[in-house]
């Protein structure tokens, strides 16, 4: 899981990635941000718990600036798996930017909102967990009336229409490609689409599919222009012929050494005990060669 995290953020950390999400997420693909209005804002605050300061990260963080003013900050919180305390988690990065905007030496600097988006990026079934802070506390009803609701932004890629998923402009939308045909059809087929950022992304695929092919194919494509999908799984299905050639080479090897030691036992030359050590297997497995 750790790994999938640290992907997800090499590759929206990227301005054209991070301003391509939120235009379709929340602007139906109006280039509302561009790529120049994004500063890099630091993931990380500090909040002083029962008298001991303790630090959160958010996942990816950018200031929305117009002459140097900022707009909003908006932050991406990736997920895999649904987590039933995010909305606990996505308050808490939101309240440590506000409390910096109140701090004595911001004091009279123009306000900003915070906005979080929470990037759901599971496709083999819906978020299942609370989307509000009401669904996670437990709520006295005499002081219910009192308790301010908070919920978070919630947007399943997977679930996204096909429309919607097509206006992503950037590598993002290899990746909500991949995530809807997979829940969809249960496979993918990849188009000629250019990859931008070639490693960040197929780190990120290998990551998600659990095939190391992605990653071991970075190589083989630097130094390469228009780079797609197309001509990447094409690589990864030679390589797989390569890995199968070469197993047989050595499944071919293993046999003949296995039939080699074989004669030697009948032969009297070596007990069992003896091949199987240097067959490298089990004196019960090798006997059912003799046989």
């Amino acid at each position: 899981m750790q790994g999938k995290d640290i992907t997800e953020k090499m590759l929206e950390k990227y301005n054209d990635v991070f301003a391509d999400i939120l235009n379709v997420i929340l602007f139906e693909g109006r280039n509302v941000v561009e790529e120049s209005t994004l500063i890099d804002a630091l993931p990380m605050s500090m909040l002083k718990i029962d008298g001991r300061v303790r630090t959160q990260e958010r996942d990816i963080a950018k200031y929305w600036r117009k002459s140097k003013i900022n707009v909003a900050l908006f932050g991406l919180e990736n997920q895999t798996i649904a987590n039933k305390l995010m909305p606990l988690r996505v308050f808490g990065y939101d309240g440590a930017e506000y409390v910096k905007q109140s701090r004595k030496e911001n004091i009279d600097k123009a306000k900003y909102p915070v906005i979080t988006l929470v990037l759901y990026l599971g496709y083999d079934k819906k978020w299942n967990c609370p989307k509000t802070l009401f669904e996670v506390l437990d709520i006295d009803e005499d002081i219910k009336p009192y308790v301010n609701d908070f919920k978070i932004n919630l947007y399943e890629i997977a679930y996204l229409d096909r429309k919607k998923i097509d206006l992503f402009k950037s590598d993002f939308r290899i990746l909500a490609d991949y995530l809807y045909q997979m829940r969809v059809n249960k496979d993918y087929i990849a188009d000629k689409t250019d990859i931008a950022h070639v490693e960040e992304l197929l780190t990120l695929m290998s990551e998600m599919t659990g095939d190391n092919r992605f990653e071991e194919t970075i190589n083989d494509l630097k130094g390469k222009e228009n780079i797609n999908m197309c001509e990447v799984l094409d690589r990864i299905e030679a390589r797989g012929i390569e890995k199968g050639i070469e197993k047989g080479r050595l499944e071919g090897r293993q046999e003949g050494i296995i039939s080699t030691l074989v004669s030697l036992v009948k032969d009297g030359i070596l007990n069992v005990d003896e091949a199987a050590i240097r067959a490298n297997m089990s004196t019960e497995v090798f006997e059912k060669y003799i046989k």
